[in-house]
Parts: C-alpha cells; sequence; structure tokens
C-alpha cells in the first residue's frame, strides 16, 4: 500500500510541475507561434497541441534536459506540419484546374509569415525556375505562356495551330510535374 501511495504522490508531483511549465511559458510559446501563424484557432490549436505532447512524454517519464527549449522545438515543428499541410492542400487545389491561371500568390509561403517562410518561399521559387527549365520544350511553352505570360489557351492554338485540349493536355503534365518538385522541394526546405 504506501508504494502505490509513493506511485500517486509522485504522479502528482510530475502534474503539478507540468501545469506550472503551461503557467510559466504559455504566454512566450503563444507569442512564438503567433509570429508565425496568421489564424488565431491555429495559434490556440498548435499550443495545445505542443502541451498536449508534454503531457504525453510526462506520462511515459519520457526525460526532457531544457524543457523550454523542448517546448519552443515541439512548437516549430507543429508550425512546420501545419505549414506543409496548408500548402500542399492550396497548391492541390491550385494546381488542379487547367484553364485558370495557378496563383502562385497563394501557393507559396507569404514572407511576412517569418523566417522560415522567407527560406522556403526563396527555395520554391529558385526550384520553380529550374524545374520550368527542365520541362519537356512543350509543356514549357505551354505552362510559361498562360502560367507567366497570361496568354489564353484560343490564342496560343490560333498562334501554333495545336488544339486547345492538346494545350491542356500539356499544361495539366507540366503542373503534374511542378508540383511533385516543389513539393519534394517544399518539404526538404522545412527539414533545415
Amino acid at each position: 500500500m504506501g508504494d502505490e501511495r509513493s506511485v500517486d504522490l509522485e504522479a502528482a508531483g510530475r502534474d503539478r510541475r507540468v501545469s506550472d511549465v503551461v503557467e510559466r511559458e504559455e504566454s512566450r510559446l503563444r507569442s512564438f507561434i503567433r509570429r508565425r501563424v496568421a489564424d488565431p484557432r491555429d495559434v490556440d490549436d498548435i499550443l495545445q497541441e505542443v502541451f498536449s505532447e508534454l503531457v504525453e512524454a510526462n506520462r511515459r517519464f519520457m526525460p526532457i534536459d531544457h524543457l523550454s527549449g523542448w517546448l519552443f522545438r515541439v512548437a516549430r515543428n507543429r508550425i512546420t506540419d501545419l505549414f506543409r499541410k496548408t500548402q500542399a492542400e492550396e497548391f492541390s487545389a491550385s494546381a488542379g484546374r487547367n484553364d485558370e491561371p495557378l496563383d502562385l500568390g497563394a501557393v507559396l509561403p507569404s514572407p511576412r509569415a517569418g523566417p522560415e517562410a522567407v527560406f522556403a518561399r526563396k527555395a520554391l521559387l529558385q526550384e520553380l525556375a529550374r524545374a520550368i527549365n527542365e520541362l519537356p520544350e512543350e509543356q514549357r511553352r505551354v505552362f510559361v505562356g498562360h502560367e507567366l505570360d497570361g496568354r489564353s489557351f484560343k490564342e496560343m492554338a490560333a498562334e501554333t495551330g495545336v488544339s486547345v485540349n492538346t494545350l491542356l493536355s500539356r499544361k495539366r503534365y507540366a503542373v503534374m510535374r511542378l508540383r511533385d518538385r516543389l513539393r519534394a522541394t517544399y518539404d526538404e526546405s522545412l527539414k533545415g
């Protein structure tokens, strides 16, 4: 019976330490997340995930040497996860339409989202330029004409003698290649 009481007291002490950490670090952590995430609901969700992970680590008796640094590292990882998920969804939705130009502003990370986003944006733009240059000539011509030059498919079809459907197909293949290439680059830029 004494062993059970000792375990209960130890668990209560760990829970109290977690509560103290949450109270002490919540404001700093929320500010850290808010500087990197625009949507207040996402800020709250990430903060909740960080503290949930702390509770889980506490339950598993996971040793954490520098608790404050650990919390901020977990927060950064959750922000990265959110960023990847959001960008992948926006890119997939935007890249799926062949008849409308891609909204690169919606696809690329906003430079106002913090230093990680600026780095990711720069890496993606550099990779986009490389990837466009590596497209087969016919796909590159259609993609650049429609996406970058703002030309219509009808206009390009009249100029080249290639049907609109063929041009749409070429652009679709170009977008699929670019999407795969940018997703890999995006994932790599956020690992660093």
